[in-house]
């Protein structure tokens, strides 16, 4: 089995709950503190060993492609006012060995046709699938992990964490036993369904590692609700071929995909930042008081 080497970001969603800050501006451009939610996801990906990051991205994204690409006036400027530890932070956002591929989804037919639409960069390779609102924080990094649990089993495997049953409706929802420490056997994959109709709380989150027999299922699948191509669905199909596992990450998980997660990510992450970190939190401090 090769290696984990490439990478998906599926960002051609249109950000409509955060509506109007992202009527010009993509949703994964918003910045948790000073970095924005698509560099938090491609550096944990560059974590995990990963080296080619394939972005699928749709109208109003060319933001996405200039924050990964070399600036030469901000750096000229930079330069020119003698500004060589802002200058080194700019050149060092991506290690020198990564690539950075774009693919345009011209119409946003759900995550499956996302996915489908990096056929021709992933090639016959296994991949990872990371989206962006999902921001998780875990020590190794959440792709680290998953990538060394695929390197283990050989297999398909997808980030899981416990839900309410009350949210069931907003996932995908595994059943599953168990097979090791963290590790479980998916028996059935379910999208959305009701509280009184899920297998079990379970629910995958945004972080994937897929075989690419995943392609050949995506692209037999006839469209789901609201005419998308369900990536569940076709995982579902896989399943039936190959084992899947869902693996219990270590580590938070920020919703930055709704209001409240991402003013959660951006408190938490904002009082440990090394620079305004301790200020942050003397300021929350004062403000928590009676």
């Amino acid at each position: 089995m090769k290696q984990v080497k490439k990478a998906v970001f599926p960002v051609a969603g249109m950000g409509t709950r955060f509506l109007p800050a992202t009527k010009a501006s993509p949703k994964e451009m918003m910045p948790i503190v000073d970095k924005p939610l698509i560099q938090y996801a491609v550096e944990e990906a560059v974590a995990a060993g990963i080296t080619d990051m394939i972005f699928v991205t749709g109208r109003s994204k060319r933001a996405i492609e200039d924050h990964f690409d070399k600036a030469y006036e901000l750096e000229t400027e930079l330069a020119a006012r003698g500004k060589s530890e802002m200058l080194d932070f700019v050149r060092s956002m991506l290690p020198r060995s990564i690539n950075c591929i774009y693919i345009r989804q011209a119409e946003a037919l759900g995550l499956g046709h996302a996915v489908l639409c990096a056929r021709p960069a992933v090639g016959d390779e296994p991949f990872a699938v990371l989206l962006a609102d999902d921001l998780l924080d875990g020590t190794p990094p959440v792709m680290k992990q998953m990538v060394e649990a695929f390197g283990y089993y050989h297999c398909s495997v997808l980030g899981v964490q416990d839900v309410p049953r009350a949210d069931t409706r907003s996932y995908g929802i595994v059943a599953s036993r168990p097979l090791a420490e963290r590790v479980e056997q998916i028996t059935d994959i379910v999208e959305k369904p009701k509280p009184e109709d899920a297998p079990s709380t379970l629910a995958v989150v945004g972080r994937y590692v897929l075989t690419p027999e995943i392609f050949r299922h995506l692209d037999k699948l006839n469209p789901g609700s609201g005419g998308e191509i369900q990536l569940t669905d076709g995982i579902a199909s896989l399943m039936q071929q190959q084992q899947i596992l869902a693996y219990r990450y270590q580590g938070t998980r920020y919703d930055c995909g709704s209001k409240l997660g991402y003013l959660q990510a951006t408190v938490e992450l904002g009082m440990r930042h090394p620079e305004v970190g301790k200020p942050f939190s003397d300021y929350l401090k004062t403000r928590r008081a009676p």
